[in-house]
This record gives structure tokens, C-alpha cells and sequence, in this order.
């Protein structure tokens, strides 16, 4: 489904085509005092004020002294010229990084209530039982729509249930409907606040978060960031014992005032992350800090029925283009009742699907 764009600055920073050099600017400057001096001694020959036998060589023009306060202005001429970029204190290496942001960022655009309506619609068709996570993005896009932002967005969703219930899945095929990039966070799997926001000189490898990476690499403004099962999320201890929530770097990002001018802790640049969106999974309640709880829409959801996971695996089976035989084989086991609501979930239904294309596509023995 294709998205109306819009292009934002996203940040302060300056880029020069060509930026000189310190030698550069060093011979210039010397080149341009050689040739002032040298016309002063042609016009005092000219008026009769020396003679040539007075008159100093090309190499004598500038001396030692000369050139000695020609590297100190130099200095501070490319000191001036960098300082203007807001990127002086980075390496050539992660200036080169920012490269992506010379023009600005692309964020997608819900351009009209009618175009909200579209994807909340194509959203409840595939996960009906997401509605009311559905209804929340529905709700924020027609509002986005309305009041004409440069992109879409919609409040940040704490999405809590069950493993296997297609919360991740559903975020997914949100950013698909949206046209916008994703990235993915494991609360569980990796130092969480590190893969989120980056971390700084002092840590055990400074790196930028998969946030910025994510928005650099794709060139968008707008990503949608799936943090799963947040309510797991520990804390992380730099080399010099400080130590960082993943709370701590999770609530800048969700308050659309800090949000608008959030300093990478990598980069120490400030940039707009307020046209991210996030969608965050949890198993339950428990573990979820309460200023976390209170900057999101916090939504419980049921498990599913056997009848929405029939429905499910009848849809995801036509849109993968399974076989109808195959896919007639994995549906009997819902029809036949042979599987019990407590042993299904999408998970396990996927995986079904999944059995099912392979051994549809090997070949028949005789």
C-alpha cells in the first residue's frame, strides 16, 4: 500500500560539499600574503621608493614568523568551519555515518481519514482479534490526517497477553500498512537500553542504537519500534559502575516534547525522534514500571479462540499462497477438533503453515 511522503530537517547539523583541509587553508593563506607583498615591493620600485637590487625573492616574501601565525589563523579558520557543522567532536568515520541526513528524512504520510480507514480496515481483516489495538492506531492516524502533521503518528501501545497471540506479528503488519521502516528490540536477548538508544565513551563498546541505525540505513524518519516483552528489560552497568534502565532511555522517546530535540548518547547530537512510533509487547503486567505504564496506552488482550486461529491460518494460508490441499490438511486438524485450544497458538499455527508449503512443494513419489 502505497504512503504520500513528506521531508523533515530532523536536526541541526550543517554539511559542506567540500570542507577544506588545515594545508589547504595554510597555503592559501601564504600564497595570498606572497602576493600582497610582492605587489607592495612592484608599486615602491615603480614610485621610486626602492630599487629592485632591494627588492626581497619569492622565497624570502614569507618567513618563518609568517608562516608561524599563518597556521594559528588557519587553525581557527577550519576550527570555525567545523564547529559550524555541530559535528565537530565526531570522527571522520562517524560524520561520514550522519551522511544520510544532509538532505533531511522522509516520514510517511496518512494524508486524508479516508486513507486511516484503509489501513485499519486491511488491519482487522488479517487480526481481527487485535481490535483494540487496531481501533487506538485507527483513532491516532484519522487524528494525524485531520490535523495535518508532516507524518503519521499515533500514541505509543503497551501491548499485554499471552505469548504466541500475534502481538509482534500484528506491529509488523502495521509498519507494512504504513510503508515505514521497522526495527525489532528483545528486551530478553541483548543489553535493552544499549540496543535502543546507543551508548557512549565509558561503556564496554560505544556504539549507536538500533533506533538510529535503523533510521540512517532506511533513510526515514518514522520508523516503528517493536520493544518485546518489556516488562523483562533489565538494568546495564557501564565500565565505570554507573548504571541505566532501560526505563531511564525508553521515556525521552515517548514524550513528544523531549522527544523533539533527544540527544543520541553515541553521536551527543541532538535529533527529532518525535515521528517514531512504538508499539511494546509484554506477557503481563508484572515488571512494567508505572512511568513507563502511564506514557502508553496499556492494552490487555485475550487469548484466541480456536475459531480465530482457524480463521487465521485460512487467511495467512491464501496470502502466502499455500496449496489448497496443504492448506485443506492443516485446517482439518481445527475442524476435527484433534488439537485442543490450549495447545494452539499463532506461533504453533505458523509453524504449521510453514510444514505444510514445504511439503507441498517436494516432489511426488512414485
Amino acid at each position: 500500500m502505497s504512503r504520500s511522503h513528506s521531508t523533515l530537517p530532523f536536526h541541526d547539523l550543517r554539511f559542506f560539499n567540500d570542507v577544506p583541509s588545515l594545508r589547504s587553508i595554510e597555503e592559501r593563506f601564504r600564497k595570498f600574503l606572497k602576493r600582497v607583498r610582492k605587489a607592495a615591493q612592484e608599486r615602491a620600485v615603480a614610485q621610486g621608493e626602492m630599487t629592485e637590487d632591494d627588492c626581497l625573492y619569492d622565497y624570502e616574501l614569507v618567513a618563518d614568523e609568517d608562516m608561524r601565525g599563518i597556521k594559528r589563523r588557519a587553525m581557527r579558520a577550519v576550527e570555525r568551519v567545523h564547529s559550524s557543522t555541530g559535528m565537530y567532536h565526531l570522527t571522520d568515520e562517524n560524520r561520514a555515518r550522519l551522511t544520510p541526513l544532509r538532505d533531511g528524512l522522509t516520514v510517511s504520510q496518512v494524508a486524508t481519514e479516508h486513507g486511516a480507514d484503509e489501513i485499519a480496515a486491511a488491519l482487522h481483516a488479517e487480526m481481527p482479534w487485535m481490535a483494540p489495538a487496531t481501533e487506538v492506531v485507527w483513532r491516532g492516524l484519522q487524528a494525524s490526517a485531520r490535523d495535518g502533521p508532516p507524518g503519521a503518528r499515533f500514541s505509543p501501545l503497551a501491548l499485554v497477553g499471552s505469548p504466541g497471540i500475534g502481538k509482534s506479528h500484528w506491529a509488523r503488519r502495521l509498519a507494512h500498512h504504513l510503508s515505514v521502516p521497522t526495527t525489532k528490540i528483545d528486551a530478553t536477548g541483548e543489553p535493552a537500553t544499549f540496543a535502543l538508544v546507543g551508548s557512549q565513551r565509558g561503556w564496554g563498546s560505544a556504539h549507536h542504537g538500533k533506533v538510529m541505525k535503523t533510521i540512517l540505513q532506511a533513510r526515514h524518519g518514522g520508523p516503528l519500534v517493536i520493544l518485546d516483552e518489556i516488562e523483562k528489560a533489565g538494568e546495564t552497568h557501564s565500565t565505570r559502575g554507573s548504571r541505566h534502565t532501560f526505563t531511564d532511555a525508553l521515556l525521552p522517546l515517548l514524550e513528544r516534547m523531549t522527544a523533539t530535540s533527544w540527544e543520541c548518547p553515541f553521536f551527543q547530537i541532538k535529533f527529532d525522534m518525535s515521528w517514531v512510533n512504538w508499539v511494546m509487547t509484554a506477557n503481563g503486567r508484572e515488571g512494567l514500571p508505572e512511568p513507563l505504564q502511564s506514557r502508553c496506552v496499556v492494552l490487555d488482550l485475550p487469548d484466541l479462540t480456536i475459531e480465530q486461529l482457524h480463521d487465521f491460518a485460512c487467511s495467512e494460508g491464501k496470502r502466502r499462497g499455500v496449496p489448497e490441499p496443504a492448506l485443506a490438511a492443516v485446517l482439518d486438524v481445527f475442524d476435527s477438533g484433534a488439537i485442543s485450544n490450549a495447545r494452539l497458538n499463532l506461533r504453533i499455527v505458523s509453524r504449521m503453515l510453514d510444514r505444510a508449503e514445504m511439503l507441498a512443494q517436494q516432489p511426488m513419489l512414485n
